[in-house]
């Protein structure tokens, strides 16, 4: 158990202390935040156009992180015989290749907690024609994350420490205080101003939205990982986006030749992710400000689904990493 969690540790670290990974999170979440300050001019859909990018924004990015993260923490180590060194030692290929995935999932975690503070933020700052840019929450946030990357050059100058983690580190826990101030202690609605019930507050419901985003991107770092078994990060990130594209129209594709009793397409529908599944954007626009009816519950069924799923990526990525050529 130990081993296990060396590796998983390292890994972690390894891919938090990447710059491309510390860049990606950044930007991301900033852009989040940035698409909450725009008007639309969406003829009262506003505020469903900002959430739905948030998400959308929120997917996507993960997708290239658990594409070049899953690259860096296994193909970039076979190839430079890393991971033949760490094989060496008495530790099995099953153990290192789950313990690599835990690392990865924990720096996708990291990912995805930054993401969901920002679209959180972003459905509290949405407005409508009648509304006004929500400048102070812009400024807070923005200077949270200009905060963080001044107190990692600070770290870094006098103590000798790592920018780029420590920048992640400062970045997760400014961002939470940012949060925590803007839905809060800071309140914006002005007297005697018209804007709709709710604006300048937090839109909760897109919690266990972000929940099955975060989800999608631990099953789709499942596949990544086993691809990185074999490919190298550009065929494995072309793998990830084709099994991505072609999960979101699973339904389109196969699901009607399915229900017909076609084998071919009971097949192909079953294997092949549904990532509409993890997509829970139109659900909260249809309720018009009201608790999703039994949300939890289906959180919990869609866990089970990639618990299911992800074991089977898994043992595909073992069989395909058994008799794999370290030397």
């Amino acid at each position: 158990m130990r081993q296990f969690t060396t590796i998983a540790t390292n890994a972690f670290m390894e891919l938090v202390r990447q710059p491309i990974f510390l860049l990606l999170t950044t930007l991301s979440s900033l852009f989040i935040v940035f698409l909450a300050a725009v008007p639309y001019f969406g003829m009262g859909e506003d505020t469903k156009l900002v959430k739905d990018s948030a998400l959308a924004v929120m997917l996507m990015v993960g997708l290239f992180v658990a594409v070049l993260s899953a690259s860096a923490s296994v193909a970039h180590e076979i190839r430079t015989g890393t991971a033949l060194a760490v094989l060496a030692k008495p530790v099995g290929r099953a153990k290192f290749l789950l313990a690599k995935y835990c690392g990865l999932a924990a720096a996708l975690v990291v990912l995805a907690y930054v993401n969901t503070l920002a679209t959180l933020l972003a459905s509290r700052m949405a407005f409508d024609a009648y509304g006004e840019a929500d400048l102070v929450g812009l400024g807070i946030y923005f200077g949270s994350v200009a905060l963080a990357y001044v107190l990692a050059g600070f770290t870094n100058y006098f103590l000798r420490r790592p920018f780029v983690s420590d920048a992640v580190v400062f970045l997760t826990v400014l961002t939470t205080i940012a949060f925590v101030a803007l839905a809060f202690f800071i309140e914006l609605t002005r007297p005697g101003s018209s804007f709709e019930p709710g604006m300048y507050r937090v839109d909760y419901r897109l919690v266990p939205a972000c929940v099955l985003v975060l989800l999608a991107l631990l099953l789709l770092a499942g596949l990544a990982l086993a691809c990185s078994t074999r490919y190298d990060t550009v065929p494995t990130l072309v793998i990830c986006t084709g099994l991505f594209l072609l999960g979101l129209m699973s339904d389109y594709l196969f699901g009607r030749q399915a229900e017909a009793g076609a084998w071919w397409a009971t097949v192909c529908h079953t294997v092949l992710p549904n990532w509409q599944l993890f997509w829970l954007a139109d659900a909260i626009e249809g309720t018009r400000n009201h608790a999703i009816p039994g949300v939890w519950g289906y959180v919990g069924k869609a866990t089970a689904y990639v618990i299911g799923y992800l074991g089977a990526s898994l043992a595909v990525a073992l069989m395909l990493f058994e008799d794999r050529e370290l030397s």
